[in-house]
């Protein structure tokens, strides 16, 4: 059925356009948003409708096009509409937004792989031993001491946030030597040998011009200091944030607040991209032009690694306090437009970066764990 050159689908909706149609031509299309993937949907006469993924651009008669990265439809003065579960875009730009088609009912936000609980267990280290490391990052210092055996089975011990404000070049030298040497104490007071205490500065923070002196005064303190690429921190995130029955099915995604890292196994290493973080939107970068890297640089994961991905940041925090049930080490995501809820520039970014690499790699079950963190692969790393 058309309505004022707006196609309007539903299950008997679609076989009444169908019919209309097929007097003038034997095909009709339309784009849809579907399991949180833009798709063209396309109807042959007596044969099934065929769905297909969008994967660039689509200029429209009037002079508005659709934007694939980012699930928006860009009007002839720049203003945009970002489609939702279920809106329906007709072959000539016109739109009919699920919230007003009638009487459609209205699409889950939800997918198939990742509805069900993730139930694997880690194991549980024997004799283990202390460790504790203190990460300098680009929103804040934060430190974990971990017991780990000689299997490499590890457990969260302790763990405490800070706030630093790094990547703002907000926080004093002097505020940052006084909460770093806090945390030295709280690790000494809680069981971690001197030896046994690191230090590490993530690849955002390393972008912050606060960082060098910083480092300066760690090394005066005699702790050694060591700073990461965005490539060794992928690998270093990957050991800690996929188990090892996973670790040759799946991949691993950071979403940092400086870059976003991603990660899998190949030929036996740990290879690692890195693109935007949930901070983009500091400096002014387009949404669209974030997305499209995002999705680009997604699209690298083999097809092989991406039934599953476990994913980690200050974002997909924020989304896997959503849906928490118990106290369960891993809580299984659900599509960005589950998380309408969370508010904030820093909130909607990261939405718009977990949107692309989901889109990019078709993945729909994706696990956050609540203990991970880069710096405690690092400490796995160590002998």
């Amino acid at each position: 059925m058309l309505l004022g050159g707006v196609l309007l689908l539903g299950s008997s909706q679609q076989a009444a356009a169908q019919g209309a149609t097929d007097a003038a031509s034997d095909r009709m299309s339309w784009y849809t948003m579907e399991n949180n993937t833009l798709v063209l949907r396309t109807s042959n006469k007596n044969k099934p409708v065929k769905t297909t993924p969008v994967t660039k651009d689509v200029a429209f008669p009037d002079g508005m096009h659709l934007d694939y990265a980012t699930h928006s439809l860009v009007r002839q003065d720049g203003s945009r509409v970002e489609l939702k579960e279920g809106d329906i875009l007709s072959a000539n730009g016109q739109l009919a937004s699920a919230a007003t088609a009638k009487p459609r009912a209205k699409a889950a936000a939800t997918w198939g792989g990742s509805s069900a609980a993730f139930t694997y267990q880690p194991v549980a280290p024997v004799n283990g031993k202390l460790k504790g490391v203190v990460e300098l990052g680009a929103s804040g210092f934060n430190m974990f001491i971990i017991r780990v055996d000689e299997q490499r089975n590890w457990k969260l011990e302790k763990v405490e946030y800070g706030n630093s404000l790094v990547m703002e070049n907000m926080a004093t030298e002097d505020d940052i030597r006084k909460g770093l040497k806090a945390y030295i104490g709280q690790m000494l007071d809680f069981g971690v040998g001197g030896h046994d205490i690191h230090f590490i500065v993530s690849s955002g923070a390393d972008m912050a011009k606060v960082t060098a002196p910083i480092v300066q005064n760690l090394k005066a303190l005699s702790y050694v200091v060591t700073t990461v690429t965005p490539a060794r921190e992928g690998a270093l995130g990957f050991k800690a944030a996929v188990p090892k029955p996973y670790v040759d099915k799946a991949f691993m995604v950071d979403i940092g607040s400086g870059n976003t890292k991603i990660a899998w196994m190949e030929n036996g290493n740990a290879k690692v991209v890195d693109t935007y973080g949930a901070k983009y939107f500091q400096q002014t970068t387009d949404t669209a032009v974030v997305a499209r890297e995002v999705r680009t640089k997604a699209a690298q994961v083999p097809s092989s690694l991406r039934g599953t991905c476990f994913i980690m940041g200050g974002v997909p925090f924020e989304m896997a306090k959503v849906g928490r049930q118990e106290k369960e080490p891993y809580t299984a995501l659900q599509p960005a437009a589950a998380y309408s809820q969370l508010q904030g520039a820093k909130a909607q970014a990261g939405l718009t970066i977990y949107r692309a690499i989901a889109a990019a790699t078709g993945c729909q079950q994706f696990i956050f764990g609540w203990d991970t963190n880069f710096t405690i692969g690092y400490l796995l790393s160590l002998p």
